[in-house]
């Protein structure tokens, strides 16, 4: 079975068709820039591009880059234009593909979703966090492999500051970290998440985990298991056909 996923983030709008028995991408995936500002009709219209380059015409699920609440309405907008904010996402984006069915949820939980299913979390119990660093940082926080939703751990104050302005890897590339600085951020990051939330296993994904090797093993002094994402920066359009699928 193939559902069309989405996954709208700050830098980049990418999707492509997943095979949800595989929990993989059925074709390689298209991307294209977010645009700038990333207004709603904007946004929608990248999404368009992405879809209609495959010539789909089936459901497709999206994700979105925040709080998202009755599976339509955005409630916050930290990383893309503040018009979003009370937007009925769903109908938007139905209306610009042409009528198709259409899901929204937010990124970190389809991340989490299709990790806990297909990727690093499968089988796990207990608590497990993930966090995808890119643009800020998102959150999906599971207990024994339920989703708690919309958890937005990226804004947690670290240093007087969010967190994810502090700790993303867009952080990393604003203030030209080296790989050793940015580690210590985020081990900072983790350690305040594993005191609030006391995990088993942390989950660190976003497009910085296919260079997991350059700044995990810096991170000392965490008690949790961490591990980079299995799915990599496709978790996002896999948890969104996932999504769609069960809608």
């Amino acid at each position: 079975m193939q559902i069309f996923g989405v996954d709208i983030g700050g830098s980049g709008i990418k999707g492509a068709p997943v095979d949800l028995d595989k929990g993989d991408l059925a074709q390689e995936r298209c991307k294209v820039l977010t645009p700038h500002p990333a207004t709603p009709g904007a946004v929608a219209d990248g999404v368009r591009e992405v879809v209609e380059h495959f010539g789909w015409t089936g459901p497709v699920g999206l994700t979105f880059p925040g709080v998202v609440t009755g599976g339509a309405t955005i409630r916050t907008a930290a990383n893309v234009d503040k018009g979003w904010v009370d937007t009925d996402a769903r109908a938007l984006f139905a209306d610009r593909l042409g009528g198709l069915p259409v899901t929204v949820v937010n990124d970190a939980d389809a991340a989490g979703v299709a990790e806990m299913s297909f990727g690093a979390g499968r089988g796990r119990r207990g608590t497990v966090v993930l966090l995808t660093f890119g643009t800020g940082i998102g959150s999906a926080l599971f207990t024994d492999g339920a989703l708690v939703p919309n958890t937005e751990l990226g804004h947690l104050e670290l240093g007087g500051h969010d967190a994810e302005k502090r700790a993303s890897s867009k952080a990393k590339e604003d203030h030209d970290l080296t790989w050793e600085h940015w580690a210590r951020r985020v081990r900072k990051y983790l350690a305040h998440v594993e005191m609030l939330f006391s995990p088993e296993l942390f989950i660190i994904g976003g497009g910085v985990s296919r260079k997991a090797e350059k700044f995990l093993p810096l991170i000392e002094g965490i008690k949790a298991e961490i591990v980079p994402a299995q799915l990599q920066n496709d978790a996002g359009i896999v948890g969104a056909a996932m999504h769609a699928a069960k809608s």
